[in-house]
């Protein structure tokens, strides 16, 4: 290895006396200090090393991560659409990355008292958000959570794409959206609609429904899917727009009708059922989508190696298989695609919001 040449340094010219030690001194200015070159070596060595520190200890921290057990923290139900497909795909990633991923269900007001609990975690890569489409309506239906949506975090990558289905009991007597639609038409607000909490995706496919349609309705918000679907099944609700992962056996075994897909295309798990465009609603359709966030200040290599993961989880053939059984569609995105989604997202859900008259007590 060569030499590290060290340049001299040259000292400001002083009249009446010198800099001795980083002190100035009122010493004759004849008298000279001369730091031995060793001393610039050592100094400069230490800076080089300083500055090197960081991008080992960056790199260290990645090929040791993970040491130990990760909370996942899902902000609706156990067995609501987002927690089902947030434990398919963590059961595959603690089997790739040796380690124990807890999930965590932490429920309520939209959602925002689960994120709030990640954005407050340590930024260490053992703290992961799985959540909905719901993340980027948030901020328009809850405008004073302690957190900022965009700037507390960072996008790792969609899980999946779960289209929403329109289903209603059989005992309704309504076989089609048109059926639907001039039923609600002929009596403004007597129909109902459930949803899975105020705000959330599962609302916003049905406003934008009713919205299309034309029609006044009234909405039924619960604390997740099951209580949702419960109302649903014994015809105390009329209809909801459900994520098609929690409601394909139901609707398999007959108990409920799908009149059709709130996605802008058909569901793989329901290819006979069409969208609402397809109805001839206009400007209905709405893209559900179950996505994996991490606190903003994670490293950006732990974000990275998460990514790498997950991508790998996803595309595995048993898990591509478990996840099209259920529906889910693969929504792969860049960390940095993800975060540009959300972004979007944001304005284009605060947009509806508005429109529709969307308010959270």
């Amino acid at each position: 290895m060569g030499c590290l040449e060290i340049p001299e340094i040259s000292k400001p010219a002083m009249s009446d006396g010198q800099w001795v030690m980083g002190k100035f001194s009122l010493a004759p200015s004849h008298i000279t200090h001369r730091p031995s070159p060793i001393t610039h070596y050592i100094g400069i060595a230490a800076a080089i090393l300083v500055a090197m520190h960081g991008s080992v200890f960056a790199q260290g921290t990645a090929q040791t991560w993970p040491t130990k057990s990760l909370r996942v923290v899902v902000p609706f139900t156990a067995a609501s659409a987002t927690d089902t497909t947030a434990r398919v795909v963590v059961e595959r990633l603690s089997s790739q990355l040796g380690q124990t991923f807890v999930v965590e269900n932490r429920p309520g007001a939209g959602g925002t008292i689960g994120v709030g609990v990640v954005a407050k975690a340590e930024p260490d890569g053992y703290t992961i958000l799985v959540h909905s489409s719901s993340f980027t309506v948030t901020p328009s239906t809850y405008p004073d959570t302690p957190y900022n949506t965009l700037r507390d975090f960072a996008g790792v990558t969609p899980l999946a794409n779960l289209p929403n289905v329109l289903v209603i009991a059989p005992s309704k007597g309504i076989r089609s959206v048109k059926e639907l639609v001039t039923a609600a038409k002929a009596k403004p607000n007597a129909l109902s609609y459930a949803s899975a909490g105020a705000g959330s995706a599962t609302q916003l496919n049905a406003e934008r429904f009713r919205l299309g349609a034309g029609f006044e309705a009234v909405h039924v918000p619960f604390k997740g899917t099951p209580e949702a679907l419960t109302e649903i099944l014994t015809g105390r609700v009329d209809y909801y727009f459900c994520p098609v992962i929690s409601v394909l056996q139901f609707i398999k075994e007959g108990k409920l009708l799908a009149l059709a897909a709130g996605s802008t295309k058909r569901s793989s798990a329901l290819p006979d059922v069409a969208t609402t465009l397809e109805a001839g609603i206009p400007n209905s359709d709405y893209n559900f989508w179950v996505g994996m966030m991490v606190p903003a200040k994670t490293p950006r290599d732990i974000v990275d190696k998460l990514y790498q993961n997950t991508v790998k989880a996803l595309q595995a053939p048993d898990l591509k298989e478990r996840m099209a059984k259920i529906g889910a569609e693969p929504m792969l995105m860049t960390p940095k695609e993800f975060d540009a989604y959300i972004k979007m997202e944001i304005g284009t859900n605060a947009t509806l919001v508005k429109a529709a008259g969307i308010k959270v007590n």
